[in-house]
């Protein structure tokens, strides 16, 4: 099996909304199976399987603390993650700048003359 790199990961495993939900959750603090299920209207099973995927990317960690098996958001993919889109957001921003500076251009040449 060919293993997919860390961004590609990390994209995957943020293309599901209900594996969005538990990293929101759990930037909130760590917290066990139970509790990031409770508000959701799925199995444990199922909940335990979007983890998994988490856990595989790098999203999360799971500890054992006695039978409590707190689950822990791991920042660094989504640091990876902003790193590679910080280049896609300057290329946004720049151009806003130009159309700015375009508009801003168009407007000196041909005045809006309402008065009239």
């Amino acid at each position: 099996m060919i293993q997919a790199d860390p961004l590609s990961q990390t994209l995957s495993a943020l293309a599901d909304p209900t594996r969005r939900a538990l990293l929101a959750r759990l930037a909130q603090g760590e917290a066990s199976v139970n509790e990031l299920a409770e508000p959701f209207d799925i199995t444990l099973q199922a909940v335990s399987r979007h983890l998994k995927v988490l856990e595989g990317a790098g999203l999360i960690t799971r500890t054992r603390t006695a039978q409590w098996r707190p689950c822990k958001l791991a920042p660094e993919p989504l640091k990876a993650l902003d790193g590679w889109l910080e280049h896609y957001r300057r290329f946004w921003d720049d151009s806003f700048d130009r159309m700015a500076a375009y508009l801003a251009d168009l407007q000196k040449g041909h005045p809006d003359d309402r008065s009239n």
